[in-house]
């Protein structure tokens, strides 16, 4: 009699412990394999080619963006961007209205001390292979003075590009003009506080509803409000090492976080309201405090508390039978 209750409660422990099915078939999940990509600082779900994801290295690349396939992990096409100057410190990635990549040569490495920096934009090819294309170089300022930023994203209608500066005690939302111009200086200005992290990316839902901004180890999520973003919930995040980028995925029911390092990985979560959530406020499991501060996510704490009262009821059935 004691196999098979060794059996039948190690079957429910991993039963009760097992990832959700959402997360656990891994279908998004991938590793980033190409040697050449040891900096992954951005990431940005293509709209255009479904699995695929763009993204680029820190700095001392070139000026190169990287297409690489969730399905694989492998790199199926490396863009080589003209009519740019030489690219400083590449912190992030965003795709657009018409399938426009967008990529932020933001990152200040002097602590906010260079006068300008720069967005490049360029269309999303329709065939997936090494090429080079020539893209667009704007110029930005902010009209608060020079900040280091690793976060841009664009918003999937209007097509309006926002920076989130990088700050430990917490930094603010910035709203370029409506039209960004090739020939000018485009001055952001500061619209909402991002209070409370680090920003190192951030993402918005394809439907332009939703705002993740993350940092090293946790993230936060706002509804966009119309660029007046109010806060949902604090996210967590795995940990990947390095943390420096997260993405929607093309359907928004996932985030996508990622990390620095060769090898790196990009694994996802529920994101908060889409379809692996049963309510606006997200995930249990998503969530860094479980929901109480406790670390443990509603799923694990369940499972938990089932198992223990099915140990109990069949302890207490072995009981009765030695009785008899």
């Amino acid at each position: 009699m004691r196999r098979p209750f060794a059996i039948l409660a190690a079957a429910l422990l991993v039963g009760a412990f097992a990832v959700p099915a959402s997360a656990a078939d891994g279908d998004e999940d991938f590793t980033i394999k190409d040697p050449r990509i040891t900096e992954s600082s951005g990431l940005a779900a293509s709209r255009l080619h479904p699995g695929i994801y763009w993204t680029h290295n820190d700095s001392d690349d070139g000026s190169y963006i990287y297409a690489v396939d969730s399905r694989t992990g492998e790199t199926v096409a490396r863009l080589t961007l003209t009519g740019v100057g030489t690219p400083r410190d590449v912190e992030a990635i965003s795709v657009g209205p018409g399938n426009r990549i967008y990529v932020g040569d933001i990152g200040d490495n002097l602590g906010g001390s260079w006068p300008h920096v720069w967005i490049y934009e360029l269309p999303e090819p329709k065939t997936l292979k090494d090429q080079t294309i020539r893209a667009t170089q704007y110029v930005v300022k902010y009209s608060d003075g020079a900040r280091d930023a690793e976060s841009l994203v664009v918003h999937p209608k209007t097509g309006r590009v926002y920076i989130v500066d990088k700050n430990e005690k917490g930094g603010h939302l910035y709203e370029g003009p409506a039209e960004l111009s090739a020939s000018g200086t485009n001055v952001f200005r500061p619209v909402a506080p991002v209070p409370e992290l680090e920003a190192t990316d951030a993402t918005l839902s394809p439907d332009g509803e939703h705002l993740v901004v993350r940092s090293y180890f946790g993230a936060i999520a706002y509804d966009w409000n119309g660029g007046k973003i109010k806060r949902k919930e604090r996210l967590g995040v795995p940990f990947l090492g390095q943390g420096e980028s997260v993405t929607y995925t093309a359907d928004g029911t996932r985030l996508m976080y990622g990390a620095e390092g060769a090898d790196s990985s990009v694994e996802g979560q529920d994101a908060p309201g889409g379809s692996g959530s049963s309510s606006g406020e997200g995930s249990s499991s998503a969530r860094g405090d479980g929901g109480n501060g406790d670390g443990l996510g509603g799923d694990l704490k369940t499972g938990a508390i089932a198992v223990a009262v099915v140990c109990v009821a069949l302890l207490g059935l072995r009981g009765l039978r030695r009785r008899r």
